[in-house]
This record gives C-alpha cells, sequence and structure tokens, in this order.
C-alpha cells in the first residue's frame, strides 16, 4: 500500500468509517481526548470513554450523543494512578467488548508538586505511563484477539527534553513538575517502540503507534504555571496562533495515527516542521534518546516489576520473567 506523502492535509474528513470497530480512549471526557472521541463516534465507531471522574464521562458521553444521535458511546471507569482501578477496568472492558480495534492512550497529567499515589509510584509517572502500561497488558489479549487492532499512545513533543531516571523514577530525592511530565512523555515513546518490536517478533497483526497533539489550547494548562496558562487564554489566539492550536487540530495526529490505513507499527504523529507545534499531522521523527532500545527494555522491565503485569507475548530474550497476563 502506497504512504501518505508527509506533507499531505490530513483533516477529520480524512477518517475511514468506523462502523463495526470499537474504540477505547482513557480520557476522552475533554480536550484533545473529547475531540477525538467525537469525530470516532460521528464516524460509526463504538466508542468506550474510559476517565477517571464518572459524572464528567457521563457529561461527555451526553455531549456526543447530542451532536451524533446515533452514535454508540459508554463510560468505563478507570483512575490510572490506582493499579486497583486499573484492574476492575480492564476486567470490566474485557467482559463487554470481546473485541477491541484500537486502544488509545490518551489521558495524562502534570501534578504541580510531588505526590505518591496509594501504589507508591509518584503521581505523573503513574497516570502518564505506569498506568496505562498496565491497562494496554491487562487488556492485550482483546487487542491481540482482534485482526489489524491498534494501540495508540499520546506523548508530547516535551519528551525531546525527557531523560528517564532510573536511579530515581518517582523524583524521591528532587521534584520538578516539569521535569516528571517530560520522563512520563518520554516513557510513553520508549513503550510504544518496544511494544511494536514485541509485536512484531510475535507475528501478530496487532501494531502499536504513538501520536502528540503540538501545542493545544486544553484544560492541561490548569497545573501550568501562570504564564503558561496566560499564553494558553483563547483572548490571546491572534497572537499565539503559530504557537497554538485548537483541540480539535490538536486531536488530528490521534485520528490519524488511530484510523489512516497507511499507519506502520512503530510510526509517530504530529504536526509536521522543526517545532512541530502547530498543523495538519504527518509522520514525525522522535528524539535519539527515545529509540535507546537498551534503555526501552529496562524500562519495560522496570513498569513490569512495579505494576505486576507482564504482557501475553512470546518471552523476549532481554526478559527475565516468562509472558503471563495478571487479572
Amino acid at each position: 500500500m502506497t504512504r501518505s506523502p508527509a506533507t499531505s492535509r490530513w483533516t477529520a474528513h480524512d477518517v475511514p468509517d468506523q462502523h463495526g470497530r470499537t474504540v477505547v480512549i482513557t480520557g476522552g471526557n475533554t480536550g484533545i481526548g473529547f475531540e477525538t472521541a467525537q469525530v470516532l463516534a460521528q464516524r460509526g465507531a463504538t466508542v468506550v470513554l474510559a476517565c477517571r471522574n464518572p459524572g464528567r464521562a457521563a457529561d461527555a458521553q451526553a455531549r456526543i450523543a447530542s451532536a451524533a444521535p446515533s452514535a454508540r458511546v459508554s463510560t468505563l471507569a478507570l483512575d490510572l494512578a490506582s493499579l486497583a482501578s486499573v484492574r476492575r477496568a480492564a476486567e470490566t472492558l474485557r467482559a463487554d467488548h470481546p473485541c477491541i480495534d484500537v486502544l488509545i492512550n490518551n489521558a495524562g497529567g502534570m501534578r504541580r508538586h510531588h505526590n505518591l499515589t496509594e501504589d507508591g509510584f509518584e503521581s505523573t509517572l503513574a497516570t502518564n505511563h505506569l498506568g496505562p502500561f498496565a491497562f494496554t497488558g491487562l487488556v492485550l489479549e482483546t487487542l491481540l484477539a482482534t485482526p489489524d487492532s491498534r494501540v495508540v499512545t499520546v506523548s508530547s513533543i516535551g519528551h525531546r527534553r525527557g531523560v528517564i531516571n532510573f536511579d530515581d523514577l518517582h523524583s524521591v530525592h528532587r521534584y520538578r513538575n516539569s521535569t516528571a511530565y517530560f520522563q512520563s512523555k518520554l516513557a510513553n515513546l520508549m513503550f510504544t517502540y518496544e511494544l511494536h518490536r514485541r509485536l512484531t517478533a510475535a507475528g501478530v497483526s496487532t501494531i502499536a503507534v504513538a501520536a502528540h497533539p503540538g501545542n493545544a489550547r486544553t484544560e492541561f494548562g490548569r497545573e501550568m504555571s501562570a504564564p503558561a496558562r496566560a499564553a494558553l487564554s483563547p483572548r490571546l489566539r491572534a497572537v499565539t496562533s503559530w504557537l497554538l492550536q485548537s483541540p480539535q487540530m490538536g486531536a488530528l495526529p490521534t485520528l490519524r495515527a488511530a484510523t489512516d490505513p497507511d499507519v506502520h507499527g512503530g510510526d509517530y504523529y504530529g504536526p509536521p516542521g522543526r517545532a512541530q507545534f502547530t498543523g495538519h499531522p504527518a509522520r514525525v521523527e522522535s528524539n535519539t534518546r527515545s529509540h535507546d532500545t537498551a534503555a526501552q527494555r529496562r524500562l519495560w522491565q522496570e513498569s513490569e516489576q512495579l505494576t505486576g503485569v507482564t504482557y501475553p507475548l512470546p518471552r523476549q530474550p532481554s526478559d527475565p520473567h516468562p509472558p503471563r497476563i495478571d487479572a
């Protein structure tokens, strides 16, 4: 199949018909997650909004139904910062949906102050990486049973400033919210590339893909500094249009990664150009650090040990344990 040129102006109108497909999206109640879910529902997909706040998830469900009365949208309680919640949600999802065509790991956050979850994880790392790692592993058998399924993980251009601090993954000794966030976004890409390698080695049709929204005006900015929050204000749109784009535009890379038939495993989509701040989605490159295979494998092993979840795939040479899936 011929691949789409990187310079094509891919829009929501290019999303293929999604009837008969089931898409699970974490954090689908707001921001780019909501915009992604709404487009997929309008194209006919059965959409599951996996969200931490049931009330906001129900509100998002109602908003999508209002815009697309025939849409099939349900909600799933999922707090990625809690392994207990992740396990409950995965069990419910497996019972309710025997087929999952796309899992979109979209939910994310950045905590202004250092905080440990009930599992002892730094909360930004838990929400952005460890929770999605566990959730993906716990529903992977359903994805593997669905031909040509996809795992799409949303990263950030902030990954360029990220470093995986294996000596202090949970930022116990020193915490800066931006450092913790950038580490987690680098982890998203390293997870995607390692998962892609493992899926390829297993000879399955499921693929792992990554995307990033560029800079979008969303509620994510509520955890940022006062100057950053001011820059996100819609009142400054005329001045900051080169730097920030709408949530609708920010959702396009995820939508393309999730639906474009020309996507290959291990691809990464985002706004084009050197800065990758704004624009229609194209296949882009992540930084050199994200492609460090030794660090990818080490992060994978650390994630297994911390979450207690391993993936139901043939054992890799670097893996210390045989594969299993924890219910």
